[in-house]
């Protein structure tokens, strides 16, 4: 304790052994896992890209690496297992067949890497006669087409020609003559094909009326008349014209009134069904009514 005082009345001017407080600070921040990291790995990466900028600064050794890196990928992507060398087309007709290979004029061989199967297919799905279509790569090389064509259940007639249609009203196809597809049903008029789902509808529940029906006519863009042979006509109101159309058939069964020589059947007011003559019918009525006033 004596020795201890004595040095301090001597004034001992050793420097003490405890850092300063400035370096204690810059120890501890030293120590932290962020600065501990950023000097690790950050300082290395910023030199690298700092050497990196400074060699592509170059416009030649731009080109040079982009050169390299295009060739080890066309090295890669054309290797004999990523190329395809044929087409297959399943579930389409000859037609369909050569219609799909035009809107898909692709050279081969050729690279999987080039090829877009979603466009593929949307170019296929565009074309009038498919439905659907699933592009897919088999093993092999072969680009697989698998295609669902448009079945055609209708004939439209309208200004510009006959057509066929589905059953949702898609365009299947262009009809050259009637009698090519004489066993599906007839419609005309304007927007006609945007209400194919209700005419074929109409057209089931006119079956009992067998070979008669010649087809269905839409009028105004609203309602349908059907047609018969013998040139009759039911004309049909826009709104349940399939019940409208069961009563007549029924009426029919029961009192032959289409085998009558009735011109038109106006279901167009549901309260008050009208019947027009034909022009023979109502020159014998007159003829008649004439003979017997005379008579009397």
């Amino acid at each position: 304790m004596r020795a201890l005082m004595g040095r301090l009345q001597r004034g001992d001017s050793r420097a003490d052994p405890a850092p300063s407080r400035l370096k204690y600070r810059l120890q501890r921040w030293m120590l932290t896992p962020g600065i501990r990291f950023g000097l690790k790995f950050g300082v290395p990466l910023c030199l690298l890209l700092a050497a990196g900028g400074g060699f592509l600064a170059d416009a030649g050794r731009r080109d040079l690496v982009v050169a390299q890196i295009n060739a080890v990928r066309a090295a890669i992507e054309e290797r004999p297992e990523f190329m395809v060398n044929v087409m297959a087309i399943d579930g389409a007709g000859a037609s369909v067949a050569q219609d799909v290979r035009e809107v898909v004029p692709l050279d081969f061989p050729i690279s999987s890497f080039d090829l877009d199967l979603g466009q593929i297919r949307d170019q296929i799905e565009g074309l009038d006669p498919v439905k659907s279509a699933k592009v897919r790569i088999r093993p092999g090389g072969i680009l697989q087409v698998d295609v669902e064509e448009r079945a055609p259940a209708l004939i439209w007639r309208s200004h510009e020609g006959l057509a066929l249609l589905d059953e949702t009203g898609a365009h299947v196809a262009e009809l050259g003559q009637r009698g090519l597809h004489p066993d599906l049903p007839l419609i005309a008029g304007q927007a006609a094909d945007q209400q194919a789902h209700e005419a074929l509808q109409l057209i089931a529940a006119a079956n009992p009326l067998g070979t008669r029906l010649r087809g269905l006519v839409r009028i105004g863009e609203r309602r349908w008349d059907v047609v018969l042979d013998r040139g009759q006509r039911i004309l049909l109101p826009a709104d349940r014209p399939i019940s409208a159309l069961e009563r007549v058939i029924v009426v029919s069964e029961v009192q032959d009134l289409l085998e009558r020589d009735v011109a038109v059947v106006d279901m167009r007011i549901a309260a008050r069904p009208t019947i027009r003559m034909t022009e023979n019918a109502v020159e014998n009525w007159w003829r008649i009514r004439e003979l017997n006033e005379g008579g009397l």
